[in-house]
């Protein structure tokens, strides 16, 4: 079956219903065994929007970093994270809510409208918001929002790798990859890792010490 390119289908039946300002959101770092989890919102210039954008998770790296400059450079973007003890506290998918209504809030102009993946809506917004299932591939504003999200959340993490060599984060994001969990196994559990998350804690249970 053919794959159709995200449009601008839904700001535009925002835009008609009397949205002036649109936003797209999306969240990146749910499944990841340690780091924050991270969302972006793009408010997308309808006559300036980059060519090529898609699902973040079928983008290549490169093609991934030159689509984010472009988007940072022609439209409105704001990202924000939830943190590994905010994670811990209130849980993966609470916490990726968390980050989102952080993005909206931070947009330089506060949106009229947010289109959010996924299929729940984040409590406490202060627009209107619709979720769309799988948006990243269906809607322009949430696929540059997916990929300016993955691009910030990958340069954390290997930023993070290099304080917390031998896990590989510079390459699986943090990610339960087979080169991971044995580091788990070997090196032990580091303050960046989540601790709510089984494997990680399964190692915990196991360990007399974890690693400071």
């Amino acid at each position: 079956m053919t794959k159709t390119a995200p449009d601008f289908s839904f700001e535009t039946a925002a835009a008609a219903r009397g949205a002036r300002l649109i936003c797209g959101v999306d969240e990146v770092g749910r499944g990841p065994l340690c780091g924050p989890v991270t969302a972006a919102a793009v408010i997308l210039d309808p006559a300036r929007i980059p060519a090529g954008l898609g699902d973040s998770k079928a983008l290549s790296a490169a093609r991934r970093l030159s689509l984010a400059a472009e988007i940072h450079a022609t439209a409105e973007v704001a990202i924000a994270h939830a943190s590994v003890e905010e994670i811990d506290e209130i849980n993966i998918l609470q916490a990726s809510h968390l980050a989102m209504q952080r993005a909206i809030a931070a947009l330089p102009r506060a949106p009229d409208h947010a289109l959010i993946d996924g299929n729940r809506l984040p409590k406490g917004l202060t627009c209107t918001a619709e979720a769309v299932v799988k948006g990243d591939a269906r809607v322009l504003s949430i696929a540059a929002a997916s990929i300016v999200a993955k691009v910030a959340r990958d340069a954390l993490m290997e930023s993070l790798s290099q304080q917390y060599p031998g896990y590989g984060w510079e390459r699986n994001a943090g990610y339960p990859t087979k080169d991971h969990l044995a580091a788990l196994v070997s090196l032990g559990v580091t303050p960046a890792h989540r601790r709510s998350f089984r494997p990680v804690h399964n190692i915990l249970c196991q360990a007399p010490s974890s690693k400071a």
